[in-house]
């Protein structure tokens, strides 16, 4: 199904509740799963989330997770060390060209039984569960942070101290450092000193997780009070100290005139200001998730800007930098990208009108255009692919008065 999204210019005022963030919860229930003293509150209801609920659950030889990146990549490494179970782990088609050696290769290292059934270094995998003893481990530090979190979690089972030596810059830190973080509330001690992190063997007590809401998610409501005239929009229960990189939405949308008040019982969004900058420059090494939220506002707002740390978003849902700068286009404005960032050139005139938007599978390609509505027209395809992190994501647009009309 495809929505053209449309709105009445005025002043927007509403309350938008957000689950749970997806990569806490993620984490929590491999967690979960290896440590039963754990229980969770405020699980995300994204369907990232539910596909690794059911994966945990099921007791088939096969274990199929569609789109679901992080459940691969988890699941991977937990699977690896469940004694004498055998499991064929797959995905979609776009799924198995996402790649997956650096760690495959970190668990063979480590002892564990990994084939690759298709082409070597993707998904399918052939996963022949067993006792993992290794203590130390290398891998490069550019690579996805959601691997080195998979080897993370399961080392919180080893017996003996374990560490992970990162060569190279790191990506994503934001990511390593949430991890960790959980990790040390269930009692375990952690260290991250220069590029080598650290698991100490411990007694695991019972822990009871609340797990704050989806700053990504709330990015989306960021750009929709930056392109707005005027604007109010509650989000509750977020909290200043949070776990997720992507909080650092706060100060990135100040230079776009987004004001973020804190109270006891969340935060609150306001169009402080109409002043812009003319160009903008961010590295976004550690919070890549926020790029197409980001390019997009500024197109609206007819900002120029240059971002990098971008190497990541080539091998997501689908490759983004390509995504951004196909639909970004069809608005009259130019991208150049290369393999790690991306320069916007907007036009000094109106955006083109009755454009229609291509999500590519990508959940975030929906979402991130979709305040865009408040300066021109346009109709977003595939709309259901919004399920994958944000399923209520329509329904808060409406709540703001923005219309979906469907198109056939």
């Amino acid at each position: 199904m495809d929505f053209r999204v449309q709105i009445t210019p005025k002043e927007l005022r509403g309350e938008i509740n957000i689950s749970g963030s997806k990569s806490e919860s993620n984490r929590l229930l491999i967690l979960q799963a290896l440590h039963p003293e754990v229980q969770i509150k405020n699980l995300s209801d994204a369907q990232d989330t539910q596909v690794l609920q059911t994966a945990l659950k099921s007791k088939s030889n096969k274990i199929n997770i569609g789109h679901a990146g992080t459940a691969m990549r988890f699941l991977t490494a937990f699977f690896a060390t469940q004694n004498n179970r055998e499991v064929v782990l797959k995905g979609s088609e776009r799924m198995h060209q996402r790649p997956i050696q650096p760690l495959v290769d970190a668990l063979q290292k480590l002892g564990a039984d990994i084939q690759c059934l298709g082409e070597e270094g993707f998904p399918p995998l052939r996963i022949k569960g067993k006792k993992i003893v290794g203590n130390a481990i290398e891998m490069e530090a550019h690579i996805s942070s959601q691997f080195i979190t998979a080897i993370l979690l399961i080392a919180t089972k080893f017996d003996s101290v374990f560490t992970i030596s990162l060569n190279g810059k790191i990506t994503s830190r934001p990511y390593i450092l949430m991890t960790l973080s959980l990790i040390e509330q269930l009692g375990i001690k952690t260290s991250f000193e220069g590029n080598n992190i650290t698991i100490y063997p411990a007694r695991v007590r019972s822990t009871r997780f609340a797990v704050e809401p989806d700053w990504s998610s709330a990015s989306y409501f960021y750009s929709i009070v930056a392109l707005s005239e005027s604007a109010k929009i509650t989000l509750p229960n977020f909290q200043k100290e949070s776990l997720q990189g992507d909080a650092r939405l706060v100060e990135i949308y100040e230079q776009f005139g987004v004001k973020t008040t804190f109270g006891e019982t969340g935060i609150r969004l306001e169009k402080a200001s109409k002043d812009l900058p003319q160009k903008i420059k961010l590295n976004l090494n550690q919070t890549p998730d926020l790029a197409q939220t980001i390019a997009v506002t500024c197109l609206g707002l007819g900002v120029e800007c240059q971002l990098t740390g971008l190497e990541t978003l080539v091998a997501k849902e689908t490759n983004r930098l390509v995504a951004l700068k196909a639909e970004i286009e069809k608005f009259g404005a130019k991208v150049l990208i290369d393999k790690e960032s991306l320069i916007l050139t907007p036009i000094p005139r109106k955006l083109k009108e009755d454009v229609t938007i291509k999500t590519y599978e990508d959940h975030r390609m929906a979402m991130a255009f979709a305040p865009l509505a408040l300066r021109t027209s346009l109709t977003i395809q595939n709309v259901k692919v919004v399920q994958k992190s944000f399923p209520k994501f329509w329904e808060a647009l409406q709540k703001l008065n923005f219309e979906l009309i469907p198109v056939s």
